[in-house]
């Protein structure tokens, strides 16, 4: 199976918030606002000085994506990629195109001058995402997060 990692466009909106919307049930059992999610999405490929989404082709249709977005860290003086809506459709799973994503966009961060590192958020009882990443050479935090959601 041959995979094509390339950079996001406008006309890959739809998909990529179809898959986040899939993403959001599949592992919260949350329906976000489609019009929201999709005007966020369409933001991120139009404004890439905040984040990127990259997307996995087989055979010419999407199999995955993977997003990023960016925070500054005055402790690292570099910009942190954090890694976010990470889908791959039932279809193409445990085929490697999430350890292909993910590679791609390591390598990405660590040509940029400016990144410091990659993270990212998990759900506490996915066991599977966290032995992924942790074969891909990441490990857990002592951090919590804490928040205060406005939207």
């Amino acid at each position: 199976m041959s995979v094509q990692i390339r950079l996001a466009t406008p006309d890959d909106a739809e998909t990529i918030a179809d898959f986040n919307q899939r993403l959001a049930n599949e592992t919260e059992n949350l329906q976000l606002d489609q019009n929201t999610l999709l005007a966020g999405v369409r933001f991120l490929i139009e404004h890439p000085d905040n984040g990127k989404y990259w997307v996995a082709e087989v055979e010419g249709n999407i199999a995955g994506q993977i997003g990023v977005t960016y925070e500054w860290s005055d402790w690292r003086n570099g910009r942190m990629w954090w890694i976010q809506s990470v889908y791959v459709h039932k279809d193409f799973r445990r085929l490697g195109v999430f350890s292909q994503l993910y590679h791609h966009v390591k390598q990405l961060a660590m040509d940029d001058t400016q990144a410091c590192g990659l993270r990212l958020y998990v759900e506490h009882e996915n066991d599977r995402a966290m032995a992924t990443y942790d074969e891909l050479g990441m490990s857990m935090t002592d951090y919590r997060m804490m928040e205060v959601v406005f939207k």
